[in-house]
């Protein structure tokens, strides 16, 4: 008894102000992934620096998975380092300015530029997913078991607040540039500043509020931090047996998150070459489609901490197929549109609910190593997804619609997989790691 009421509330320690300042993270960096990935560079990438070559969106995709790679490469390590140092927090401060200041070189990027557009991108989007893996890391500090869901799911319908908020800037930017007759070579280079500031800006109250309740770690005798860092990669791997449901949950995070980040990274493409959308339609189209993602993100963060986070998933991996063949078979915008903000609802739920679920079948002493892992297959999804998109794409010398269809693929291969996965044995393997 005493156990089930603690599962259903914070950590004692834990203020609702620390909660907010965690959550404001998801604010300060969401505006990245909405301007850089979502809605305007990636399109202004294909049409304006790479001037819709047919080979286009497959650079786009490349230069995505360059940065993810790196990030596959490293995350493990830096979650390992992160626990036996307990300094999360600051190497998310270093992530950040590196977010930040590579979003900002990316407004040098005009007609031509290809090198500096896709070096600034591999840059700010691997500080990004390292520094998403590190603030990660901090929820299971703030939230005991189920109750995970409902504050991952705060953070998540607060970082699509913080997406709305930067998109709106920008919109009202863009409408203020295009009516003085300024073209998207001239007036997208604002919204990457307007959205490197407002990152900055919005991710202080989490620097001043969040405190590091982990402890450091003694390393291995006669070895260095790094090394005891590998080595506590090498034992987690080596002990994968006791955490085999969390094994299978993050190999069904490396399908459904490929279509999942498919669709983050090449909306607005697909937007624009398949339905016609102009760089303004598209701008209006996300900003009410992150609404709907901030609304899925707080229903279902409540939805599953009530029927499990694993029917969840699996019910949001069947919408996500329905919201492709919709897609798919768009011929006129309202279809698109009711397309689009079901994609919406999907996302808040997918991404809420994935990272609850990781959180609630990770041991206590190894979370932040775990949550590397979930960036690893995260990240090796989001090579997988686009890279398979944007390849399909120049294949088949443009067909968007048939790219889009493959992308289902992912979602139902991740609901297959998704089916061997028990919570309830998967929790008690890890309170037994703990």
């Amino acid at each position: 008894m005493a156990e089930t009421r603690a599962r259903s509330r914070p950590e004692r320690d834990v203020r609702p102000l620390e909660i907010w300042a965690w959550a404001m993270y998801d604010f300060a960096n969401s505006g990245y992934t909405t301007v850089v990935l979502t809605a305007i560079f990636n399109a202004y990438f294909v049409a304006v620096v790479a001037a819709n070559a047919p080979w286009a969106t497959f650079v786009w995709t490349a230069a995505l998975s360059l940065s993810y790679a790196l990030v596959i490469v490293t995350a493990p390590i830096i979650g390992a380092y992160a626990d036996l140092r307990a300094n999360k927090k600051r190497l998310l401060f270093f992530t950040t300015v590196g977010c930040v200041l590579g979003t900002a070189a990316l407004a040098g990027a005009g007609p031509g530029d290809l090198a500096i557009a896709m070096l600034g991108v591999v840059i700010s989007n691997f500080f990004f997913c390292t520094g998403s893996d590190l603030i990660a890391a901090f929820l299971p500090e703030l939230a005991r078991g189920r109750n995970l869901g409902k504050v991952s799911g705060w953070g998540w319908s607060l970082g699509y607040i913080g997406g709305l908020f930067t998109l709106g800037t920008c919109l009202a930017y863009v409408s203020w540039a295009q009516a003085a007759g300024q073209s998207a070579a001239q007036f997208v280079p604002g919204t990457l500043l307007i959205t490197a500031v407002l990152f900055a800006l919005a991710s202080l109250p989490t620097f001043a509020i969040l405190r590091e309740r982990a402890l450091p770690q003694a390393p291995l005798p006669g070895r260095s931090v790094a090394r005891a860092a590998f080595a506590r990669l090498a034992e987690t791997l080596r002990h994968a047996a006791l955490y085999r449901d969390l094994r299978r949950f993050l190999l069904c995070i490396v399908f459904y998150q490929a279509g999942v980040q498919t669709v983050i990274t090449l909306a607005a493409i697909y937007a624009e070459q398949a339905m016609g959308f102009n760089t303004r339609d598209t701008l209006i189209l996300v900003l009410v489609v992150n609404v709907t993602a901030a609304l899925g993100a707080f229903f279902f963060g409540n939805v599953q901490d009530r029927f499990g986070h694993v029917p969840t998933i699996a019910f949001t991996l069947a919408a996500w197929i329905a919201t492709v063949l919709i897609a798919w078979a768009a011929d006129t915008r309202p279809l698109f549109w009711i397309a689009a903000n079901l994609a919406g609802l999907c996302l808040g739920a997918s991404q809420s609910a994935g990272r609850a679920l990781v959180g609630y079948l990770s041991p206590k002493t190894r979370r932040a190593e775990f949550f590397g892992l979930w960036g690893l297959a995260t990240n090796l999804s989001s090579i997988l997804g686009p890279i398979t998109y944007g390849a399909v794409s120049w294949i088949s010398q443009g067909n968007h619609r048939l790219a889009m269809l493959i992308t289902g693929v992912f979602f139902v291969l991740g609901l297959m997989i998704l089916h061997g996965v028990d919570e309830r044995r998967g929790r008690r393997a890890a309170l037994r790691g703990s």
